[in-house]
């Protein structure tokens, strides 16, 4: 049974952010966000294929960064919302994907 990676982009993007903001070190934000997307890249590649992963995984590493000039604009944590929200909607696509492929 594969574990489903919604669930872990949420943890890895809102989690990093919040570790960062609470702890007041973006290194230890920086330890989740990266644990948590080699935990999805290695379950995506399991559902959909390493090429399909990749993807994901660029834009899992894309939304972290547009994060930052999206904060600018309309706040940081609706901007972490904001790119969670795409990031696990794709994530879940791959989840229901994978699940039609067992």
């Amino acid at each position: 049974m594969s574990i489903p990676t919604a669930p872990i982009v949420v943890a890895g993007l809102v989690g990093g952010y919040a570790t960062a903001r609470f702890s007041g070190k973006r290194e230890l934000g920086g330890v989740v966000l990266a644990a948590a997307g080699a935990a999805a890249a290695k379950g995506w590649a399991g559902k959909v294929g390493a090429p399909a992963a990749a993807g994901l995984t660029a834009l899992y590493v894309g939304a972290f960064g547009a994060s930052h000039p999206l904060a600018k604009k309309i706040g940081a944590w609706p901007s972490v919302g904001v790119v969670t929200a795409t990031v696990a909607a794709a994530a879940l696509v791959a989840d229901l994907k994978g699940r039609k492929n067992v």
